[in-house]
């Protein structure tokens, strides 16, 4: 099974829809998905990820599935104590690295002060948990730290979101703490993902990442990098 990511378009967050670059980004990505072979689409309950499965499924006949776990994550104290930069994942990730004082590649970042009571890690567990069961309807069933393959399918599912849920569901499928993902994996609007899952069944499969950050449909500008950060 080949499992397709598709970050949304460059979005006007404000009113949660694409801007006009973002929809051409988005009716360009589509154009660069219409031969991947997708049999399904599914996409965050988010407008600017509507938007942007929307134009592929226009190209390629099928209906939109929504996730609504897969909307985006939000930040912040639990109990409204204070956090550095407000819990912002992807600055505290690199704030563990700068700091240079925790092993940021220590699955135990749970546990550090800026993530234990960041309310982050209640979209993570979320999402994680519905993507595993997701993911089970196509046979592969969590085993620790790897999926066990039930049963041969020849399916290739698009879930179109954002950097920060589909950060938890890569991060989680290939086994790489968050903080490590989101410091080390930047991926831009429209980017495409390929993650291949092993049809093995009745085997332990390990599931590799076979294309990141595909954007050649689209021209990538310094402003794209400026937005991944917000």
């Amino acid at each position: 099974m080949r499992l397709i990511f598709v970050r949304h378009g460059e979005p006007n967050y404000r009113d949660d829809c694409l801007t006009p670059r973002g929809l051409e980004q988005a009716k360009a990505c589509a154009r660069r998905l219409k031969h991947e072979g997708i049999t399904q689409i599914y996409a965050s309950p988010m407008g600017r990820a509507q938007q942007t499965a929307e134009c592929t499924a226009k190209v390629l006949g099928l209906p939109i599935r929504t996730l609504d776990y897969m909307h985006e994550i939000n930040w912040g104290s639990r109990d409204g104590s204070e956090l550095p930069l407000g819990g912002h994942p992807w600055a505290l990730s690199s704030m563990l690295i700068e700091e240079g004082d925790w092993d940021f590649k220590d699955d135990n970042w749970r546990s550090h002060p800026y993530f234990k009571n960041n309310r982050m890690l209640d979209y993570h567990d979320e999402i994680i948990r519905n993507f595993d069961e997701l993911l089970m309807k196509y046979g592969y069933e969590r085993d620790g730290s790897r999926y066990y393959c039930h049963f041969l399918t020849d399916e290739t599912p698009a879930v179109f979101s954002h950097g920060g849920s589909s950060g938890c569901a890569i991060s989680h499928i290939i086994n790489l703490p968050f903080p490590y993902f989101a410091s080390y994996f930047e991926y831009w609007f429209t980017s495409i993902i390929v993650v291949e899952f092993p049809d093995k069944p009745g085997s332990v499969v390990y599931p590799r990442i076979r294309l990141f950050n595909d954007c050649a449909h689209v021209e990538k500008t310094e402003s794209d990098k400026v937005e991944y950060q917000r």
